[in-house]
Order: C-alpha cells, then sequence, then structure tokens
C-alpha cells in the first residue's frame, strides 16, 4: 500500500461528509472541506444539506449571533462557513448540470495525496443520451503563497463531441449547517457587500460577518486551455447579492481533453500589509500564472515541511500512512504560514465547525510534535494567550480571584465563550452547561509555556511574555486555593476535572467538585516551578516583572508552601479520589449499558436522557487522574508526591491505572492517548493496541459521525506524541535530552529529525540501537539514555546500545 496516500474507490453517500474532513486541503492561514466542487451550497436554512457539506474557515473567523430560547437570549461565538470558492458544474449540450444523483456513475476514484496535501477525483459517467466522460479533478491551499489556492479539471469526451458549459461561481450566501445539533440557533454568518468582473476571465466577492464585521474576499479567474493553449470561450456573467456566476460555454471534441483551470486569491480584513481585501484579491489573481506553476511552489514548499516533520516508520505500512496522514492535517492547520496570526488552535481544526472553532486545552497535546520541529509556530500560538492576558485577568476578577484565568473555550478575544446551554442529542433537550468551571486549562497552559521552554531555551519569549502569563497563573491558583488548618492543607473547590462528566458532588447544590487530584497536584507542580521561573529571568527583568505585577516575598513563599501542602484525596491503599466524594457514588453496571446501546462514550448523555445524572456513578469520560502520568515521568510524580507528604508506591501507578480504566467510558478520543502512554511501560502489548485504535479514531470515525464536523486535532497529534514522548521516552531534563526506547520490535527502523535547544538532530532506532545525530549546522547538545549522557557536537552522532 501507499503510505502517502489515502483512497476510496466508490461513491459511499452516507460517507461524504466524513471524507469531506479527511481530506481537506489547508495551509495554516485558511482551508477548505474537500466537498466535490459540483456539489450545492447551503444558502438558506430551508436547504436539505444531502451527503454534500462544502466550507472554508480561516483563523479567527468568529462571528457571534443571538437566538431566542424559552423567551430568553442566547449569545454563541461561532466559527463562520465562509464563501465558497469551489463551485463549478459541468453541462453537456444544454442538458441538466452533471452530478452523481443523475448520470450513471461507470467508475469513481477520491484520492487524498497526503505528501502534497492535493485532493484528487476522477469519474467516469455516462448521462442520459449515452455520452461517456470522463472528469479529473485536482484541488490545493497553497502551502508556498497562504492566500492562494486553485482548482483544475480535465474533461474528456470519450465517444462524443459537441457543446459543454462550465458554470464557476463564487458564493457568498452560505450557512453555517454542519452540526446537526447546532441547528436550532442562529446559522445566518455573512452579509454580502460586492461582486464584480476581474478583466476578462475573472470575478470577485465581498462580504463581511454580521456582527464581527470582517470583510472577506474573494477573486477567481476560470480559463479553459486546450493542449496547454487557451481556448477562445463565450463567457457571460450573473451577479446578485452574495453570489457571482460566470459561464463559460466552448466546443469539445472526442478523446481530446479539455482543461479548465479555477484560480483563487482570498484576503480578509484581518490581514496586515494590505490595502483592502478586496483590492488585494483582485490584484493579486490577476498577476496569477496559471495553475502549474501555482502547484509547484506549493509542491516544493511541502517538501520543505516533511524534511522538517515527517516521522519514516518503514516496516508499519498502515501506522506509517496514518502518521503521515495526521501530520498533514497538523501542518494544515498550524504551519509556517501561522506564525504572523494572531491565531490558538482549533481543538477541531480548520475544516469544521464542530466546537465552534474555540480553543481548549488541546494545546497540551498538540503542542509537543510542533515544539520539536518547528518551534516558531508554537511560539506564535503561545502569544494568542499572550495577547489575551488582560481579559484572562478581568475574568479572574470577576470571579473574585487574583492573577490571570483563561477561559475552558476561548475564541476572538479571550472570552469566556462556554454556551449557557448544550444540546444533549439523546433527549432533544438542552441542558445547562457548567463546563467552564474546568479551570485545569490554566495549569495546561502553564505546562505548555514551561514545556517550550525547556525545549527550546528560548529566554526572550520567557523574559518578554511567558513569564507574565505564568506567574499570572500561579497567582490564579494561590487565590482559588483556601487552607483548611485542620488537615494543614490547601484544597481548590468548585471545580471541573478533565472527566467533565462531574459537574458537582452528587446530591450538593454547589457547581464543582472540591479537590480534583489531578488539579491539585498540577498546582502542586505550578507552585515549584513558579519559583523557578523568577530564578531563570535576567536579574533586571525579574525586578522589573515582580515590581509591575507586585510580587513581594510573602508571595512567593507563600507558593513554596503551596508546594508542599496541596491536599490529594486518596481511598484505598495508594489509590487517588479523583476528587472528594468520588469514593461514595455508586459503581455503573457497564455490561448493561453495553448490551442496551451500541455506543456508550458519551454517557453523560445517555445517563441524562434516562434521567438520572452521571454525578451518580464512577463514570469518566475520559483519563483525568490519569493525565498526571501521562505529563510527568514516574520518577518526577514520585518527588512530587514525596514533597507533599505522601506514599508514592512501587505499585501506584498499575492500582490507580487499572482502578480508572475500567470505569473510563472513552469518550474523548484524547483518552486512548493517554492510557497508551501510561501502559508503555506496565502493559506494552495493551499499549500498542491502544495506540492503534487512536491512530484509526479519525480515519475510520470510531465515534459515530463526529469526525464529519472537523477532526480532532488532539488525538492526531498525540499519535505523533506517543511515538516520539511516549515510545522513544523523550524527556528534557536538567537542559539535556533523555530517551528511554520502548516498544522498540513495532518501532524498529524508525527516524525522524527534531530540533533541541536550537540545534537540529535526527534520531532513529535500528536493531536495538539508538543514534543520535547533531546535523552540521547545529551547536553541541547533551543527550542520554539512562544514566550515560553524551554531548554531541555538529555533524557528530552517537549510538546507544539499549
Amino acid at each position: 500500500m501507499s503510505t502517502w496516500t489515502l483512497a476510496y474507490d466508490a461513491f459511499v453517500p452516507e460517507e461524504e461528509g466524513l471524507r469531506e474532513a479527511l481530506t481537506s486541503t489547508g495551509n495554516g492561514y485558511f482551508c477548505t472541506r474537500g466537498t466535490c466542487e459540483w456539489a450545492d451550497s447551503i444558502i438558506d436554512r430551508l436547504d436539505d444539506p444531502g451527503c454534500y457539506y462544502p466550507g472554508t474557515y480561516m483563523h479567527g473567523g468568529f462571528n457571534r449571533t443571538t437566538t431566542m430560547m424559552g423567551g430568553r437570549p442566547v449569545v454563541n461565538e461561532d466559527f463562520v462557513n465562509l464563501p465558497n470558492w469551489l463551485p463549478m458544474t459541468l453541462r453537456i449540450e444544454g442538458g441538466e448540470p452533471f452530478s452523481l444523483g443523475t448520470a450513471e456513475v461507470l467508475s469513481y476514484h477520491h484520492e487524498f495525496d497526503i505528501r502534497h496535501c492535493t485532493v484528487n477525483r476522477t469519474v467516469r459517467f455516462k448521462d442520459g443520451a449515452g455520452r461517456e466522460t470522463t472528469l479529473f479533478s485536482r484541488r490545493f491551499v497553497s502551502m508556498a503563497k497562504k492566500h492562494l489556492a486553485a482548482l483544475e479539471w480535465t474533461i474528456t469526451a470519450e465517444n462524443w463531441s459537441g457543446k459543454v458549459e462550465v458554470i464557476s461561481a463564487l458564493e457568498g450566501r452560505v450557512h453555517n449547517w454542519g452540526v446537526a445539533r447546532y441547528r436550532e440557533l442562529e446559522s445566518r454568518q455573512l452579509e454580502p457587500v460586492s461582486t464584480g468582473v476581474v478583466g476578462d476571465d475573472g470575478m470577485s466577492l465581498l462580504v463581511r460577518t454580521n456582527q464581527s464585521s470582517i470583510y472577506i474576499a474573494e477573486a477567481a479567474r476560470t480559463r479553459v486551455f486546450k493542449g496547454g493553449e487557451a481556448m477562445a470561450v463565450a463567457r457571460g456573467t450573473q451577479q446578485q447579492d452574495g453570489n457571482i456566476t460566470q459561464t463559460l460555454a466552448f466546443d469539445i471534441a472526442e478523446g481530446e481533453p479539455v482543461v479548465v483551470e479555477k484560480l483563487l486569491a482570498f484576503y480578509t480584513s484581518r490581514d496586515s500589509a494590505i490595502s483592502k481585501p478586496l483590492v488585494n484579491a483582485e490584484t493579486t489573481v490577476a498577476r496569477l500564472e496559471g495553475f502549474e506553476a501555482m502547484y509547484a511552489e506549493h509542491w516544493t514548499a511541502w517538501d520543505h515541511l516533511w524534511g522538517a516533520c515527517d516521522i519514516e516508520l518503514p516496516k508499519q505500512d498502515r501506522v506509517q500512512m496514518i502518521i503521515r496522514f495526521h501530520i498533514n492535517h497538523i501542518l494544515q492547520c498550524c504551519s509556517p504560514n501561522t506564525v504572523d496570526l494572531d491565531a490558538g488552535v482549533p481543538a477541531r481544526g480548520l475544516n469544521g465547525e464542530s466546537y465552534r472553532g474555540h480553543i481548549f486545552w488541546d494545546e497540551l497535546y498538540i503542542y509537543p510534535f510542533i515544539t520539536s520541529r518547528i518551534p516558531e509556530i508554537t511560539r506564535s500560538l503561545l502569544m494568542y494567550r499572550y495577547r489575551r492576558i488582560d481579559e484572562a485577568r478581568a475574568l479572574a476578577k470577576a470571579a473574585g480571584y487574583r492573577g490571570a484565568m483563561y477561559p475552558w473555550q476561548s475564541g476572538s478575544d479571550g472570552s469566556e465563550e462556554t454556551q449557557v446551554v448544550h444540546l444533549n442529542p439523546k433527549s432533544g433537550s438542552w441542558d445547562p452547561d457548567f463546563s467552564h468551571n474546568q479551570r485545569h486549562v490554566n495549569a495546561a497552559i502553564f505546562y505548555n509555556i514551561w514545556q517550550y521552554f525547556e525545549t527550546t531555551g528560548d529566554t526572550e519569549f520567557l523574559a518578554g511574555y511567558g513569564a507574565e502569563m505564568l506567574l499570572e497563573i500561579a497567582r490564579f491558583w494561590a487565590s482559588i486555593a483556601h487552607f483548611n488548618a485542620e488537615r494543614d492543607r490547601y484544597e481548590i473547590h468548585g471545580v471541573m476535572g478533565p472527566d467533565e462528566f462531574h459537574e458537582s458532588v452528587y446530591g450538593s447544590d454547589k457547581h464543582g467538585v472540591p479537590n480534583n487530584a489531578y488539579t491539585n497536584m498540577m498546582v502542586a507542580w505550578i507552585m515549584e516551578v513558579a519559583q523557578k521561573v523568577l530564578d531563570a529571568l535576567p536579574p533586571s527583568r525579574r525586578t522589573s516583572l515582580r515590581e509591575t505585577l507586585g510580587i513581594d516575598d510573602a508571595e512567593v513563599r507563600s507558593w513554596s508552601d503551596m508546594c508542599h501542602k496541596m491536599f490529594v484525596p486518596f481511598h484505598g491503599d495508594g489509590l487517588l479520589t479523583q476528587f472528594e466524594g468520588y469514593e461514595n457514588l455508586e459503581e455503573l453496571d457497564w455490561d448493561a449499558y453495553r448490551a442496551k446501546y451500541d455506543n456508550i462514550h458519551r454517557m453523560d448523555r445517555i445517563l441524562k436522557a434516562e434521567g438520572t445524572t452521571p454525578d451518580k456513578y464512577k463514570v469518566a469520560k475520559q483519563a483525568d487522574t490519569l493525565m498526571l502520568w501521562y505529563l510527568f515521568p514516574e520518577e518526577q510524580l514520585r518527588r512530587l508526591f514525596t514533597g507533599l507528604g505522601y506514599e508514592y508506591k512501587d505499585d501506584t501507578a498499575r492500582k490507580n491505572t487499572d482502578y480508572y480504566y475500567e470505569r473510563c467510558s472513552h469518550g474523548s478520543t484524547l483518552s486512548l492517548i493517554v492510557h497508551a502512554a501510561i501502559e508503555r511501560e506496565l502493559e506494552p502489548s495493551a499499549s500498542w493496541d491502544m495506540f492503534l485504535s487512536a491512530l484509526e479514531s479519525d480515519v475510520n470515525d470510531i465515534q459515530g459521525g463526529t469526525t464529519k464536523e472537523g477532526i480532532h486535532m488532539g488525538v492526531m497529534a498525540g499519535t505523533l506524541d506517543l511515538v516520539q514522548r511516549g515510545y522513544m521516552g523523550a524527556e528534557v531534563r536538567d537542559g539535556a535530552l533523555y530517551f528511554d526506547p520502548k516498544l522498540t520490535d513495532h518501532l524498529d527502523g524508525v527516524s525522524y529529525a527534531i530540533r533541541f535547544l536550537g540545534a537540529p538532530l535526527r534520531v532513529s532506532l535500528q536493531s536495538g540501537q539508538l543514534t543520535v545525530k547533531v546535523e552540521g549546522e547545529g551547536h553541541a547538545v547533551s543527550v542520554g539514555v539512562g544514566d550515560s549522557v553524551r554531548e554531541i557536537g555538529p555533524g557528530e552522532s552517537t549510538t546507544f546500545a539499549l
């Protein structure tokens, strides 16, 4: 099998939405779903979306709308489906426009070129008059030049000659309609502004979002070629509010292919270094040479990215293909084109509307892969958080806390975007949503910043931006905690853990739970690192930042006290309690629910639909307490527990893993990533099985219909991190990069490039030996396996026997 291709050899209508998401093409600035060009757009709430859903999305493309529900206004910030630049339809001899529903399909092939992020389709069909035609399309969003995209058709009349028409359009009347459970909410996001003709062969469209006033301009040229020469065509243009269409009529001869190309320039008012979006779009598209020239630049840009980002696994073809597929999608969302943008990482990427394009804690799983390859991307993404630190401070102050409290869901300006109500598709009811209490997102942001610093040594970022965020997050945690004199411990109440199912202690009227073990342990670690942050700063910056933030010696001492006195609940011998009160909950009859329902991933929705609540049971959506073993090496956890005065035994990891795995529905694709990472040492064969399941989660849509609403960035990046940090055991410690490879039989032959402290490295595993090389332009770094630590200079390599 090809490890660079994802392909489908039949058209299956019920799978088309999934395939559209999987075969999207993006460049880190904007992204277009892999919808066929002849599909209709959703331009009215009454439209039947059928099996297609065209969608184009960009970083920062947010807009707020208000829906009246139950007599009260409900405001949501949405990820706007932008004007559809794809529409091209084919009409033969004045007949009906081609569609797979009306023609007799003789053969069909839909292919995604992973290496060069290109979506291809080949359709052979016969119309009602017996005319047989082959239509080959290929399409890309340019990685070389972020404002460009292009599509190309090759039309071959196999047994006929005659007149054809190609109808090319820019459609700005689209609605947000890609997530069924959102359809009761306001879906109209765009307002038409203007349409126009560009030169002899182009057209343009300008729209704006109806609340955030983002202007989006598209300009396209559609041309026809035969034998490499431009053909004369009869061209007609129709314009209406929010739509412009050009009809190109020409003759075609049997057996003589005709090529139609559509070139796009895409600009918005969020861009820098522009005059006006429409002016730049029209000027740019008029200058374009053609599809092949654009494609050659795009091809080269992707080749360069693969040089930095590929993970070679030569003996595992299926694994290799999906790993590369995941790398492709990470780069579609976060590429060098993202660096100059004010952008975070949408949890569902740039190819769907699920989660409304918002930024959650999924960065925790995404950054490790990016940071160790193209760290300037991570730095840019972290700046998204820094630019919103004042809003985080305002959120903390409004809640009665100090410091910076980042929201669970972040969008345009850093406000809390978590919905007030959420539709339960199992019951059809709108339930209150308390997930804003997932304050652990602040621990994740802290972790991400510190990991970036340790991996890159970027002291400029730490001093200029990172330290301020780290210290303000530490200050928030210090203020949300309270001291329990009876226990001589600090406690944190009123939060939700990563579990997400438990909104309160069963029987309590208070929202949130007390003393979530994961949260409290993270806070203990944060308080320890906060003191290191101050020590890592240049003296002048340390003084100025402490004066600016008003951090005195007493506050620093309180952090030191907290890192030794956080309360962590236990029940049983060495068994952490997910939160206080969890130990008193009822056990769920898992076998009964598995027999009753085909899919129990979302046990919260099932239980609520049955009139009960997950608060009553020992059930989790995803790994919660076990996140500790995912984020920290066991020896570091042992030290943290010991520092808190708690015993950490040799079987602590095993006990907790077994206990919580049995009580998890794995309702998040992230859960398998966490469990696979933990089991790499405890149960390697089970770990590999979980890894394989995680790999297939989006490609095979194992959650039953969610991937068509947007791919899952966290699980895709998480599988890559499993190879890097999980199975290769990469860990930064005391300024050195350590490896501790596991499952070496599965990983034999693995090879990849990374950067550590700015030095480019090549890491490979072959026949029980780990080799690390510093590329010629690098500098010396320290690399270790076990107790053996070696310094490697530029152009040198070292091999460790495992």
